[in-house]
């Protein structure tokens, strides 16, 4: 099988990888996100040497923050847009790897990226229709559609969906620096800290923290649901570890739907509907494997 380059550029890491698919990582390593030069220069020495040791790339897949351009039709395909990571704004990334290594480069968002590889390794396997969010530091979601990723003028944003709030039951402002109490603003690991004072990750099971989490992003998949209609709905990301969650947030969109459709029945039978992603914390580096196998089918 081919070998392939994997990267998941992150905020505060580049994870990258080669391999030819979940069950067949090789290697992998962890790059601190500092200055485009010193990153990417470490990224593609990386690169080159596992090239030396394990044999020619076919293809590399990339999965980064956002916002992107991932249409392969635009002169800014493979570049960050303006970013609010300092330095990052319109860097060109797969560019910047194309200088060094002669072969296809696929190329979207690390939550696109994370659809991706669900739909090609894990639990998305058979379905038309996925969707995947992310709730950690941020939150942001990606999508299969009739088997390709979601696109549209860019890509999704759906950390950025506004939400409805009782102000008296939650006098938290919300910290998008953008929207304030989006869904990101209300409901990332950052909005817990900082409304409740501590990291998620400290959190008691019973803190009602998690009650309002729970209502917050059943909310979001109302709105996801009435609008995809995706056969299945994975949650990852680091506020997700906390499993408590799955069975509250299936029974508080139930009864927001209040009856409506198919799923509301589908959910008080079904625990698959909503569920943690099969490929876990790696679902991010195996989707960009899946990009690049996508990237170097494209081009065969």
């Amino acid at each position: 099988m081919a070998l392939l380059g994997a990267i998941e550029a992150g905020g505060t890491k580049f994870v990258c990888a080669v391999g030819t698919g979940p069950l067949d990582l090789r290697a992998m390593t962890r790059i601190p996100t500092t200055t485009p030069g010193a990153t990417l220069g470490a990224v593609v020495d990386w690169f080159a040497a596992q090239q030396a040791s394990q044999g020619a790339l076919a293809a590399i897949g990339i999965g980064s923050f956002g916002p992107v351009d991932p249409r392969p039709q635009s002169d800014q395909f493979g570049y960050l847009l303006n970013t609010p990571k300092p330095h990052w704004s319109q860097v060109d990334l797969v560019g910047t790897l194309e200088q060094h290594f002669s072969v296809p480069i696929g190329f979207d968002t690390d939550v696109n990226a994370a659809a991706l590889g669900e739909h090609r390794w894990g639990h998305g396997q058979g379905l038309d229709t996925l969707l995947y969010l992310t709730v950690g530091t941020g939150i942001g979601g990606g999508a299969v559609v009739n088997g390709d990723l979601l696109h549209g003028r860019l890509h999704p944003e759906m950390g950025h969906l506004l939400l409805p709030q009782d102000p008296i039951a939650d006098p938290f402002p919300g910290c998008c620096p953008f929207h304030g109490n989006c869904l990101e603003g209300l409901a990332s690991g950052v909005a817990i800290a900082q409304r409740w004072g501590q990291p998620a990750d400290t959190l008691p099971p019973d803190h009602p923290a998690w009650a309002l989490q729970a209502d917050y992003l059943a909310s979001a998949l109302m709105t996801f649901t009435l609008v995809l209609s995706p056969q299945r709905i994975l949650l990852g990301g680091g506020v997700m570890a906390q499993s408590a969650l799955f069975p509250a947030i299936r029974q508080r969109l139930q009864a927001k739907l209040q009856g409506y459709g198919a799923i509301p029945q589908l959910l008080a039978t079904e625990a698959g509907y909503i569920m943690p992603p099969k490929l876990g914390d790696r679902a991010g580096i195996i989707g960009a494997l899946a990009l690049a196998a996508q990237a170097l089918a494209r081009h065969g």
